[in-house]
């Protein structure tokens, strides 16, 4: 880790205790700053909050202290990803001019490691795991190692002070967290794909949701490399106008691309790297994964035995198109992940086989009108929960579906589900919705819906 002076004896408030959170906080003291956290749930018996009182930490929950912003004079705040601007204490933070930063933008100053960014509306998990197995495997041989994190789940600041100037950071960053970045350069950096309808109940409009995702690539400089979506030529253009760093592109048909997917092949201009047949992972939204992490792992100096490894092997990020079980005849696979309507949109034609999908969560005011030609070319039947059942279920009819079964929570959905199938199909969990309804998180949602399908085994 880089030892910096940027936070040293400098006031600095943390607000929110979540994984970064803490996380930040402990590397924020390594770096000699005065800490005050902040969080509006009651911390007197939260074990993560004790500990860093014990470390000096002054540590305020149940409310947020407007008032503390006036009465002493903060250098830096930072702020969890997912608080949104509108927050009291952000408001105010902002009103007197403190410098509003976010964890990653701290934990890469520090970081000796190289890093490469990946962002996206869909697809970014399971490209950085992608990108991070054919790394390790290529720096394995050498006793080094490529670690997944960020939005991935694992906070940046957690392996900043482990990894090594040999080692590599894959990063995950979400729209939430480039937002709030105002200076990170990643070696490589890239925007998988960017689709409306997205978090814009955070971001409020579109073009401020393009403007965060750009920010991965905005403080790119000559040397640094950027992977484009040669498909969405609105964005290209945007990204092409802003960069400073090369641009690789990759395309799921345009062999003008540098990166393509033609004859049954994932290619580059220079070579046919290996067959899509001999990929683990089903869809073509996967092979476009795969492209993605196949570009950036060969500028970081991986090989084709490396990339054909992994790509052989790999079978999937958890809640993302995850293989379940094959019950009676019948593959399961479990996609909670898919919290809009994109998600859904890239999972269901992903399977030649029938199949009978449940769907349903959070109403954000959506019509789920785009999904009619999916139902009708794919589905045999639909079972939908949550509190968008029945604007799903106008889409069914429209799509000419028979069985159409309306249940109000994921456990009554998973049975009636599993009765419309027979031997051969595929029962897919693709909610195209937010988990907020009934369930706190969508990994929360996939673990139930495993859970469920389990549970049908027993009986």
């Amino acid at each position: 880790m880089k030892q910096i002076d940027t936070y040293k004896d400098k006031n600095v408030l943390v607000l929110g205790l979540g994984k970064s959170g803490f996380a930040v906080s402990e590397l924020l003291l390594k770096l000699g700053a005065k800490l005050t956290l902040n969080d509006k749930a009651d911390l007197d018996n939260n074990k993560k909050a004790q500990e860093l009182k014990e470390k000096g930490v002054r540590v305020i929950g149940g409310h947020h202290p407007v008032d503390l912003l006036e009465k002493e004079k903060f250098d830096y705040f930072v702020k969890n990803p997912g608080i949104p601007y509108e927050n009291p204490m952000v408001k105010k933070a902002m009103e007197l001019n403190i410098p509003i930063i976010t964890e990653p933008e701290i934990a890469l100053s520090v970081s000796d490691a190289p890093y490469v960014c990946v962002t996206g509306s869909n697809g970014k998990t399971t490209t950085v795991m992608l990108t991070q197995r054919i790394l390790d495997h290529h720096l394995a041989k050498n006793g080094h190692h490529a670690y997944a994190v960020g939005n991935i789940g694992v906070p940046i600041s957690e392996v900043v002070t482990k990894a090594t100037k040999d080692d590599i950071l894959v990063v995950e960053i979400s729209s939430f967290q480039l937002l709030g970045v105002t200076d990170i350069d990643p070696k490589v950096a890239a925007i998988v794909d960017i689709y409306n309808n997205v978090h814009l109940d955070y971001h409020k409009t579109f073009e401020n949701y393009v403007n965060a995702k750009l920010n991965v690539t905005r403080f790119q400089k000559s040397d640094d490399f950027f992977i484009a979506n040669y498909d969405q030529k609105d964005i290209l253009e945007k990204e092409v106008d802003l960069t400073k760093a090369q641009i690789q592109t990759f395309s799921e048909s345009d062999d003008t691309a540098d990166y393509f997917i033609k004859d049954g092949y994932l290619q580059s201009q220079a070579e046919k790297i290996m067959k899509t047949s001999d990929m683990k992972l089903p869809g073509i939204h996967n092979q476009q994964n795969a492209l993605v992490a196949i570009a950036i792992s060969k500028i970081m100096g991986a090989d084709d035995d490396d990339i054909r490894e992994v790509l052989e092997t790999f079978t999937g990020a958890k809640h993302r198109l995850q293989y379940v079980m094959t019950l009676d005849g019948r593959k399961v696979y479990n996609d909670s992940k898919s919290t809009n309507i994109e998600a859904a949109t890239v999972a269901i034609p992903s399977f030649d086989e029938p199949e009978v999908l449940i769907a349903g969560g959070l109403d954000r005011g959506f019509t789920f009108d785009s999904l009619v030609p999916l139902f009708k070319k794919h589905l045999k039947a639909i079972v939908l929960y949550g509190e968008t059942r029945y604007l799903l279920a106008d889409a069914a009819r429209k799509a000419g579906i028979k069985d159409i079964v309306i249940e109000n929570t994921l456990q009554e959905a998973v049975p009636k589900a599993y009765e419309l199938t027979d031997e051969g199909d595929v029962l897919l969990f693709s909610p195209a919705c937010a988990s907020w309804d009934q369930f706190r998180t969508f990994e929360e949602r996939g673990d139930y819906f495993v859970k469920f399908v389990k549970e049908l085994k027993t009986k």
